[in-house]
């Protein structure tokens, strides 16, 4: 399986990001779903070989977020 974490300081959280929100977008790539706290968050997966993909996609659903 695959497990994710995020973690945002917070001048992260203030610019608009949420560690729960971001693991939830990408672990749906992997195939399992998670979630957390704006500055904390945790979620799994059960397709290994899109973890790659997922991680691509952090980068985007990150920007999207930000202020």
């Amino acid at each position: 399986g695959v497990q994710l974490l995020a973690v945002a300081g917070k001048a992260a959280v203030a610019a608009g990001a949420h560690a729960g929100k971001l693991v939830g977008a990408i672990a749906a790539v992997v195939g399992g779903k998670g979630g957390g706290r704006p500055d904390s968050a945790m979620a799994g997966g059960k397709e290994v070989s899109e973890t790659s993909e997922a991680l691509a996609a952090a980068g985007n659903v990150l920007a999207g977020m930000l202020k």
